[in-house]
């Protein structure tokens, strides 16, 4: 057992917030996202965050930093669009091992210097591993259903090249994230399966979805249920929900989690929905308000945010998520869940 899973049992963890959020602060211009080393470079590159490890390392260290001294026990790697997939479109797919390896390794050491100063709180930082930007299992052209722009075989292989990199950076867990559809995530659990028989290795696997909206359902038309009994088979330190809904509209897919997982279970919504322009306005104390009612329902191990929220937002999180004991996980109800979906005519 890791330390990270024998911490789960005893705390609630606090994972960091959003950093595209913290990112907009610096206003960098094109200029700043390309450096000396892609001055000429043939496409723009203004917006590819994850190249931002590699030309502005110290904003990315000092926003994980900020993290962590709001009382994140876990932050995510700068690798959201890590795959030779997305970075396609900023011609950088030879890049994509250097991207994910300096986003771990800064983040690692972010994390060691933190822990140094306070060993009794040891920090921990989770390989982020986004959903791509191409889905395996709809069309995305509407006059040819049929159609599909990427292959599970080729997921695989771009998530396994991912995720060798942030092992070999220091990552400690590696997170399969905003998950919009089950297919894609499944590619890149089948590859970290594949990577750590080849390396011999262990290391903890979270994974989060997304709802999309009212409907309560992932884009790929999952609910909560399906989609926890369609990565079942898979031994995770937890399951959860991230992104699009604010913490409130989020509540009722964690009760369905929180009965039938047999992990930990995870939430970083939103701060709030975004308004008329796409901005987040629910502040720190709001956000905190909301969450208490995951702890007071016992629904969560792990807490965080994701689009909108800032430092301000982890450290009120924190404060009130210190007060609670984590979700206790039930074993016999996820075994009634899987053999009740044997038995179903569930479309995963």
């Amino acid at each position: 057992m890791s330390k990270i899973e024998e911490l789960l049992s005893q705390k609630i963890l606090i994972l960091d917030g959003a950093m595209g959020t913290m990112l907009q602060e610096y206003k960098f211009s094109e200029e700043d996202f390309r450096g000396k080393r892609f001055a000429d470079w043939p496409v723009s590159l203004q917006g590819n965050n994850d190249l931002l490890s590699i030309t502005q390392p110290e904003a990315i260290a000092t926003i994980h930093r900020k993290y962590f001294d709001a009382g994140a026990d876990i932050v995510e790697t700068n690798t959201f669009s890590g795959t030779t997939i997305a970075m396609a479109d900023y011609k950088m797919e030879d890049l994509v091992y250097e991207l994910n390896y300096e986003s771990a390794r800064i983040a690692k050491k972010v994390a060691e210097e933190v822990t140094a100063e306070n060993p009794s709180k040891p920090r921990f930082v989770a390989g982020a591993i986004g959903p791509t930007n191409k889905t395996a299992s709809m069309s995305p052209d509407v006059n040819d259903p049929g159609y599909r722009a990427i292959s599970f075989d080729e997921l695989r292989k771009a998530y396994k090249q991912q995720a060798k990199a942030l092992i070999d950076g220091g990552a400690d867990i590696l997170l399969v994230e905003t998950v919009f559809d089950t297919l894609n995530a499944k590619a890149a659990l089948f590859a970290i399966d594949e990577l750590k028989e080849e390396l011999g290795i262990t290391i903890p696997v979270m994974i989060s979805g997304t709802i999309t909206d009212a409907s309560g359902r992932t884009l790929s038309g999952q609910t909560a249920e399906a989609f926890l009994i369609s990565v079942s088979h898979i031994p995770l330190l937890s399951i959860g929900f991230n992104c699009a809904l604010g913490a409130k509209q989020l509540t009722p897919h964690l009760e369905v989690l929180n009965r039938y997982a047999n992990s930990g279970v995870s939430a970083y919504p939103n701060a709030g929905l975004p308004n008329a322009f796409g901005e987040y306005d629910q502040d720190a104390a709001e956000m905190a308000s909301q969450i208490e009612e995951y702890l007071e329902k016992s629904l969560v191990n792990i807490l965080g945010g994701c689009c909108g929220t800032t430092p301000k937002h982890i450290k009120a999180i924190a404060e009130v998520a210190k007060n609670y004991k984590p979700r206790e996980i039930n074993l016999q109800d996820h075994a009634e869940l899987v053999s009740a979906s044997q038995q179903s005519d569930h479309k995963i």
